[in-house]
């Protein structure tokens, strides 16, 4: 059910569709991954323009929603950044800082929650698996494929459940 005197969500990721992670890819690399020194960077990320102009053109039509594997920990760095590069305010939904669940599943969760009581109109994001699972769960995707891809990153979207 949704509130039809609202304006329908469009829900951003923030990490390789907002925000260039590219930078910090290394803290990922090898067998110790060093996790305070990936989200420690975060603040330094430098914006992808494609991914903001589609926030900020997007924001005409719909309530921007943020939607981040980034843990709660980080929200200040986060809502700071967001405003820095002049993104639309929003919602910031972020995971647990215990929550090791793969984004997928985290993610796909809250979509699910959101859209009970609003039209979901879009997911933006650059994780092909949370991607194909919104997809299969009827929700409408934008891959965000600005970005460069890197194996470290996309084992820890899926099998280290970090961000």
């Amino acid at each position: 059910m949704t509130e039809s005197s609202n304006r329908p969500l469009a829900v951003f990721d923030i990490d390789n569709t907002l925000a260039d992670t590219a930078h910090r890819q290394r803290f990922l690399e090898g067998s110790r991954r060093d996790w305070d020194a990936f989200f420690a960077a975060a603040p330094h990320d430098p914006p992808l323009a494609e991914g903001i102009a589609l926030a900020v053109a997007t924001a005409e039509e719909c309530e921007i929603v943020y939607l981040t594997g980034r843990p709660d920990r980080c929200r200040r760095s986060t809502l700071d950044w967001l405003a820095a590069h002049g993104l639309p305010e929003g919602r910031v939904h972020m995971r647990r800082d215990a929550d090791r669940r793969p984004a997928r599943r985290t993610k796909l969760e809250i979509l699910r929650r959101l859209a009970e009581r609003r039209e979901v109109r879009v997911l933006v994001d650059d994780d092909e698996l949370v991607c194909d699972d919104a997809e299969r769960a009827g929700f409408t995707v934008v891959r965000a494929r600005w970005a460069d891809r890197s194996a470290a990153l996309e084992r820890a979207q899926e099998a280290d459940g970090r961000t």
